[in-house]
């Protein structure tokens, strides 16, 4: 197994889906179900800061998260949202929903029972994150956190924005990486930051492909390039 973790903005999900394919690995994105569930409160118009009702839905809202590195699909009630949960009303929503420990502790059960599963079926798996190397999975035999500096960040969340058809000023995006990076780190409940293990990788001057060499190298190191082709044959 290995463990991404690290702030918005430095490639952590794009890496993680290629690092998979290459481990013939599963993958998962945990950030996806903070966003689903955050997608969820917002579709039953709940008060975004009312801790009970966000835990609520977390418990009760129907989703799947996929966990194929190739097509890693997001549903929400039968319904595919994964280009949703990425828009910028989920966006500005999903910091406070992730903070609230209840919500924290469902995710995390569940994000264990994935990661035993894909373990158990497949060999391996890549998982992303915030709180991967420290609270999910402590003891993953690898565990990077990706770094970057604020600027290079917040062009690529404007490169995304615009890509996806929203607008979205360099000026705005690190605006929304500072913010973001705050909640993440300020709160209580599993706050964003390196386990004491983890290698630190920065990726601001490095290419998608860059960092895809060196997180193989890494895995080399640690034995995993063979464990999923290993239990599949």
């Amino acid at each position: 197994m290995v463990a991404l973790d690290g702030p918005s903005g430095t490639g952590k999900t794009t890496v993680a889906r290629k690092l998979a394919e290459r481990l013939s690995a599963g993958f998962l994105d945990t950030g996806a179900m903070y966003r689903v569930v955050t997608l969820a409160g917002l579709r039953a118009g709940i008060d975004m800061t009312d801790a009970g009702a966000v835990t609520a839905i977390a418990r009760d809202a129907v989703f799947t998260i996929g966990t194929t590195p190739v097509r890693p699909s997001v549903t929400l009630a039968g319904e595919d949202v994964s280009a949703e949960i990425r828009g910028p009303e989920v966006n500005d929503a999903v910091s406070p929903v992730s903070a609230v420990p209840a919500v924290r502790e469902l995710l995390v059960a569940r994000q264990r029972k994935i990661i035993d599963g894909v373990l158990a079926e497949v060999g391996g798996i890549v998982v992303d994150g915030r709180d991967i190397g420290t609270v999910v999975a402590p003891d993953a035999p690898l565990k990077v956190f990706l770094t970057a500096s604020p600027e290079v960040r917040a062009a690529r969340r404007s490169a995304q924005d615009t890509a996806a058809g929203r607008e979205s000023t360099p000026a705005e995006a690190l605006a929304s990486v500072d913010r973001r990076d705050r909640l993440d780190s300020s709160r209580a409940a599993s706050p964003l930051r390196a386990a004491e293990d983890a290698v630190h990788l920065d990726t601001s001057d490095l290419g998608i492909e860059q960092v895809l060499v060196a997180l193989t190298e890494l895995a080399s190191r640690r034995g995993l390039l063979h464990c999923a082709a290993e239990v599949t044959q």
